[in-house]
């Protein structure tokens, strides 16, 4: 249960493109990926300028992946990821793996860390799977966060005030440095549980091997206090200092737009294990694969909360166009009015980041632009039916929200039909089809 062997799968589906030209990692790499963001597939970068090792982009760049990744159908996404959080499983500790095949002494600019931006700070690591404990050892935790490559044995880490930066405080107030593992390229159901915001306390490695059916394995770290996945393609074993900080950024996040500079933790690199002949695996800020890690579980929540006040709901999508973070797209059926909006404040309780949401009916496509906008057309009454909720705790990644607080105002849309009116006025138009028009329609396809 590897990334690579993943990638062996998706391979014999011819879903991997391989990149045979040299490329730089210096903005070359990152542009290409940012091509093919809509279509999504795997690209393996087999020539990279003054590496021998291999990059691999887009891993986890669609839902379909995703799913295929975890055996399962587009359907069950929801509940499989449901199950994994209130059931974790307990990976198994083995004494070796295959991220032990070479161990060496830390030197970052042998890894092709890419540089993705041209306002970027440096270099950054951006598909960093991270363990912590507690310093009493009873509280651990796994997550992704992006790393700003200082020099040869040091890394700026972003902590947003979540469970690691709660680690990392404990272990300061006990005037102790926080043992850490980085693990790079690993498999989509540990990159999907370290993005899952399951309570503090739950330990992420243990929602990846319930999606992994027990199959995970984790090896103890050498220098440090810490685990890691014994089939990772590459481990950083460090340290977040207590009492050194640097500016961390400018940095582009999910909203495509540079997040601020902060001063952030220093990580000091104490040890580097890997495959003898590992992939770096990277992951474009803002692009498809950022977007999907990080929305979909919050996507569930949204779902789970709406589902506690409407009768059902069809389908949430947090949006391309929103970021996959900031805007959300959620179909329901109701049987009062009112529902709608009962829909719209049980979405921002769950997804406190969340800016603008949009309720509509079981008619209308959530992954469909038009379609919504069609029904915010003929449904909405913004006299009635507009929900506005000024200084909300939102996004400090939302450029227009103040980004030290993430203050901002809130707009909800219930664009359900409203039950005073017959339904007939509400529904589109049908022209009847017959078997004749049908085939000469696949005729002047060409189909």
């Amino acid at each position: 249960m590897s990334l690579r062997s993943f990638l062996e799968r998706m391979e014999a589906k011819k879903e991997v493109l391989h990149v045979e030209d040299e490329v730089s990692t210096r903005f070359e790499v990152p542009f290409i990926i940012k091509k093919f963001d809509k279509e999504a597939s795997i690209l393996l970068f087999e020539e990279v300028k003054n590496y021998k090792t291999k990059v691999v982009a887009n891993v986890c760049g669609n839902r379909k992946r995703i799913c295929a990744a975890l055996d399962i159908g587009h359907d069950e996404l929801y509940r499989r990821l449901m199950e994994a959080w209130r059931s974790p499983k307990k990976p198994k500790i083995v004494g070796d793996g295959a991220v032990k095949e070479v161990a060496e002494k830390p030197d970052l600019s042998k890894i092709p860390v890419l540089t993705h931006f041209e306002r970027d700070a440096g270099p950054y690591i951006t598909s960093a799977v991270i363990y912590a404990k507690s310093v009493e050892g009873n509280v651990e935790n796994v997550s992704i966060h992006r790393l700003q490559v200082l020099d040869k044995k040091r890394l700026a880490i972003r902590l947003v005030p979540r469970h690691l930066f709660k680690l990392w405080q404990m272990a300061k107030e006990a005037g102790e440095d926080l043992d850490m593992s980085i693990s790079i390229g690993v498999h989509p159901a540990v990159m999907l549980a370290a993005s899952s915001p399951v309570p503090f306390g739950v330990n992420e490695f243990e929602v990846a091997n319930a999606l992994l059916n027990d199959n995970l394995n984790l090896i103890e770290c050498k220098h440090v206090d810490a685990y890691a996945p014994a089939d990772a393609e590459l481990v950083l074993e460090g340290r977040i200092s207590a009492t050194k900080e640097v500016v961390e950024g400018p940095f582009v996040d999910i909203t495509g737009t540079y997040d601020i500079e902060r001063k952030q933790p220093v990580v000091e690199v104490m040890g580097v294990m890997h495959r003898e002949d590992y992939v770096y695996q990277a992951l474009l800020p803002s692009g498809a694969e950022h977007r999907l890690l990080m929305g979909l579980p919050h996507e569930v929540l949204i779902w789970e909360a709406v589902s506690k006040v409407v009768p059902k709901v069809y389908a949430v999508n947090l949006s391309v166009g929103g970021s996959g973070w900031l805007h959300a797209i959620i179909s329901i059926e109701k049987q009062l009015d009112g529902d709608g909006k009962n829909a719209l404040l049980a979405a921002f309780a769950a997804h406190p980041s969340l800016k603008h949401a949009a309720v509509v009916d079981s008619d209308i496509d959530v992954y469909n632009v038009s379609d919504v906008e069609w029904a915010v057309a003929t449904r909405f009454q913004a006299s009635k039916d507009l929900i506005v909720i000024e200084n909300a705790r939102g996004s400090t990644l939302d450029s227009s929200a103040d980004q030290e607080t993430g203050l901002t105002a809130k707009m909800g849309v219930d664009a359900t039909r409203p039950l005073t009116k017959p339904r007939e006025k509400f529904e589109r138009a049908k022209i009847p089809a017959s078997e004749r028009a049908e085939t000469l329609v696949r005729k002047l396809l060409g189909l």
